[in-house]
């Protein structure tokens, strides 16, 4: 059976587009985000992502990425081999370990990871999750219970993440708050 899961993004309080993720029965990953923001009616941000990911046993097979961020575009692609996932940004190609996952935040088991792809430019992360408080927090108008994680990614040592997550108490994600390097909240609420 085919999970879905769709957020409206928010850029602090305004809203700037949708990201989706559909999983289909074959463990195939969609994901889709497109996102404007505009200052005084002109555009001063866009991003477009689509993603196709193929998994199998919680690791990543395949990726076949194409994101577009203010008319610069970055096409990511890679395979599980033999020695382990070769991922290229048509730049650069780079073996990971066996068993890699990307930012899929859908899957809980990334809560125990210590490396993460970002299928958006194929940076290889060093990732740190705590377990902040739970809380309730509001989902599709209702008040829900949560496990509360904070995520940290950094590449070379120098920080490249800053992210919460909330899962409810079965484990379903259901929403995001990062922190862009300028200080701007996103939010993904999940509607």
């Amino acid at each position: 059976m085919a999970q879905d899961w769709v957020f409206d993004v928010f850029l602090d309080k305004s809203k700037i587009g949708k990201h989706s993720f559909t999983l289909d029965q074959s463990s195939q990953l969609t994901s889709r985000a497109k996102f404007n923001v505009k200052v005084l009616f002109i555009e001063a941000y866009n991003y477009d992502h689509t993603a196709k990911e193929q998994w199998k046993d919680d690791c990543l097979t395949s990726i076949d990425a194409n994101t577009t961020e203010n008319k610069v575009v970055t096409k990511v692609k890679g395979s599980q081999k033999e020695a382990g996932f070769e991922v290229s940004d048509g730049k650069n190609t780079q073996q990971l370990g066996n068993c890699a996952m990307t930012f899929a935040y859908w899957n809980p088991k990334i809560l125990t990871q210590s490396k993460l792809l970002n299928p958006q430019n194929a940076e290889y992360l060093d990732t740190q999750f705590e377990k902040l408080a739970p809380e309730t927090i509001m989902v599709k108008g209702k008040p829900v219970e949560t496990n509360h994680y904070k995520l940290k990614g950094s590449l070379n040592g120098k920080n490249k993440l800053n992210i919460e997550l909330w899962y409810t108490l079965k484990n379903e994600w259901v929403a995001l708050k990062s922190i862009t390097p300028e200080g701007y909240t996103i939010n993904y609420k999940l509607i």
